[in-house]
C-alpha cells in the first residue's frame, strides 16, 4: 500500500495533546514575553494548525532571532550529512515556549554571588569552583566480635 510523506506524517503519537489537556491553548501562553536571544523549546501546540514548526522541529532548542506581533523566529541547528546547519524557523508563539536548560546556572550564579558577599563581609576568601564525583574513602573492616558469614541460595520448595 501506498504511504503518504506529507509534513504531519508518522507524528501521531508525537502531535497528540495530553490527558485533560484537549482545546485551544490558555491566555497565559499568550501573555509570555520573548525577547531576542532568549532559549526556547519548539513542542508544537496540535490544537493550532497555523505556524505550526515542521516535524522535525518538534522538541528542539534554539534562539530567538526575531519577535513579531504572533510569532518568533528561532535558529534550531539541524545535523544534515554530519554537518550542522543553522535553520531560521519561524513559528508562532503557541508552539514556543522558555527553555528550562539555563535554569541550574541561573540558580548557581545568584547562589555564588551570595557566598561571595558573605565572605566578603567576614574576610575569607571562598572557593566556588565544582569538583568531580570523588573517590570513595578508604574503610577497614575488622573480624573481631564480627564473624565473616557464608551466603548460599536457599533450595526451592513448593508446598501444594
Amino acid at each position: 500500500m501506498p504511504h503518504s510523506f506529507g509534513s504531519r506524517a508518522r507524528t501521531r503519537h508525537m502531535f497528540k495533546r495530553n490527558f485533560r489537556e484537549h482545546g485551544a491553548a490558555n491566555i497565559s501562553t499568550f501573555l509570555r514575553v520573548f525577547k531576542v536571544g532568549d532559549i526556547v523549546d519548539i513542542v508544537a501546540n496540535s490544537s493550532e494548525q497555523k505556524g505550526m514548526p515542521h516535524k522535525f522541529y518538534h522538541g528542539k532548542t534554539g534562539i530567538v532571532f526575531n519577535v513579531a506581533p504572533r510569532a518568533v523566529g528561532v535558529i534550531a541547528y539541524k545535523v544534515v550529512n554530519g554537518r550542522y546547519i543553522e535553520k531560521r524557523v519561524n513559528v508562532r508563539i503557541e508552539h514556543v515556549r522558555h527553555s528550562k536548560c539555563r535554569q541550574e546556572f541561573l540558580d548557581r550564579v545568584k547562589s555564588n554571588a551570595a557566598k561571595k558577599r558573605e565572605a566578603k563581609e567576614k574576610g575569607e576568601t571562598v572557593v566556588l569552583k565544582r569538583l568531580p564525583a570523588q573517590p570513595r574513602e578508604a574503610r577497614v573492616i575488622s573480624i573481631q566480635n564480627n564473624v565473616p558469614q557464608t551466603l548460599t541460595a536457599l533450595p526451592y520448595e513448593t508446598t501444594i
